[in-house]
């Protein structure tokens, strides 16, 4: 596992000053945003915003017309094996081989990522993210949105990444599925890694992040950061801001 670097200044994310879009279409307008080890930032914004673009970018599948974009260092259009090495994507929808087991789908995908390990590995990391034994070997057909989503958080503990992307993560969650992704979060952000987050979801958001900015006509017009104790934002405040963006935009 990755031992806890959340007091590192140096960022894992960096994007700065970033113009992006597609064809014509311009969609990110001078986008800038910093992550560092251990952090979990969250972008809120409306339908085209720019937050499938900013992921896009770190993925390596769309160039910037101009600014710069990082992770760990690496320009992800330039060298996008080695980037993608360094990271983990959560779609809504997680997609796994439905005839194979949790361990098996695991065991594959890191295969693909050539990064194999062991079934000790495996079981450890997909116990780590909250996924109950007894599931470990059976076929993904009946798993629930909230139990994919554990098998792929379980990938990403075995790849021992350093970055961590989802999008819309806690759409369709029942409240006990959420809390345990917010658990898991905490998990990750303990272990060091970044995390970047984009949703609608201003409630979950709150919950797990460490930073919450909003997104519109692709800039980042506001960033709250948390606060210590147990009410980490000021929800009410955070509804209103989040309501004048939609409104905007």
């Amino acid at each position: 596992m990755l031992e806890t670097s959340s007091t590192s200044s140096v960022p894992v994310i960096e994007i700065r000053d970033a113009v992006a879009g597609y064809g014509a279409a311009m969609i990110l307008r001078g986008l800038s945003l910093v992550i560092l080890p251990g952090e979990i930032h969250v972008l809120l914004g409306t339908n085209g915003a720019g937050k499938t673009t900013t992921l896009n970018l770190l993925l390596g599948f769309l160039k910037v017309r101009s600014g710069q974009v990082r992770v760990q260092g690496l320009d992800p259009a330039v060298e996008p094996v080695a980037a993608r090495r360094l990271l983990a994507y959560i779609p809504e929808n997680v997609a796994l081989y439905e005839h194979l087991s949790a361990r098996e789908n695991i065991a594959y995908l890191l295969d693909l990522a050539d990064q194999p390990t062991d079934a000790q590995a495996i079981g450890d990391a997909l116990c780590a993210a909250g996924l109950d034994r007894s599931t470990h070997d059976r076929r993904v057909l009946g798993f629930s949105k909230g139990m994919r989503q554990k098998v792929a958080i379980a990938l990403a503990l075995a790849r021992k990444v350093s970055v961590l992307l989802l999008d819309e993560p806690t759409s369709g969650l029942d409240p006990q599925a959420a809390a345990e992704f917010t658990r898991l979060m905490g998990v990750l952000r303990n272990q060091g890694v970044a995390i970047l987050m984009v949703t609608h979801d201003l409630l979950g958001a709150a919950d797990v992040a460490d930073s919450i900015g909003f997104l519109r006509d692709g800039r980042l017009v506001e960033q709250v950061a948390a606060t210590a104790g147990p009410h980490r934002f000021d929800v009410p405040a955070l509804h209103r801001h989040y309501a004048s963006v939609e409104m905007a935009g």
